[in-house]
């Protein structure tokens, strides 16, 4: 009767250990952490950067300001249509995990916006064109350099136009990382193209398809 007892006590105190282990060594709620700890690969600025204030013409012949960037998390491309290589690659492989990535958007929806630097070839009606062939729900816009050139730079992106723009066929060097924008209508930080001998830099969209769901449950 006496070991019973003794048998009866071990047990309990057994529990009460078992339970406030498991609450004192439980893993941390990674919802509590900071966004920024949350994301794997997405490299963020130390502080959110407001964007340039702007006036753009979309691919729709419809004004865009910042205004149209906040309620919404937006994953934007510095570039142009006549880009031979990066602009077209990255787009396509957007569109790829795009459904996926708007699938799991909660309250706050997800845009891609495709921001063109050369607006002397790429009209309004060549921007429709061209965003339409990737996905009909994406944004194209531009405007004049007076816009563009403070906006990009204020993305932490840049361009460079052609020393010789008589050549109808000049190219645009443009940064090539994916740009990502908060509801607020703020730069948190991007996406590096990946480095691969070889191979064409671009962003790595497997890394996207990991940290963007994140972000989109965040609100």
């Amino acid at each position: 009767m006496n070991q019973n007892k003794w048998v009866g006590v071990v047990a309990v105190v057994s529990l009460i250990l078992g339970i406030y282990l498991a609450i004192t060594i439980a893993p941390p709620d990674i919802s509590k952490k900071p966004l920024s700890e949350q994301t794997e690969f997405m490299s963020w600025y130390p502080q959110a950067r407001a964007l340039n204030d702007f006036v753009l013409t979309n691919h729709n012949k419809q004004t865009m300001t910042n205004a149209d960037l906040k309620g919404k998390w937006t994953l934007a491309f510095v570039g142009y249509t006549f880009c031979p290589d990066i602009c077209p690659v990255t787009l396509a492989e957007i569109n790829k995990i795009y459904p996926e990535l708007a699938q799991q958007a909660s309250s706050t929806p997800l845009q891609v916006w495709f921001l063109s630097v050369d607006p002397r070839r790429d009209t309004t009606e060549r921007l429709n064109e061209y965003i339409q062939y990737f996905n009909e729900d994406f944004i194209a816009s531009t405007g004049p350099h007076d816009q563009l050139f403070p906006l990009v730079r204020s993305m932490g992106m840049m361009y460079a136009m052609s020393d010789d723009m008589s050549n109808p066929n000049y190219l645009v060097d443009h940064s090539a990382s994916i740009v990502v924008i908060n509801p607020d209508g703020n730069v948190v930080g991007r996406f590096k193209p990946k480095q691969e001998l070889g191979k064409l830099s671009i962003s790595d969209m497997d890394e996207l398809k990991v940290d963007v769901p994140i972000l989109l449950k965040q609100g």
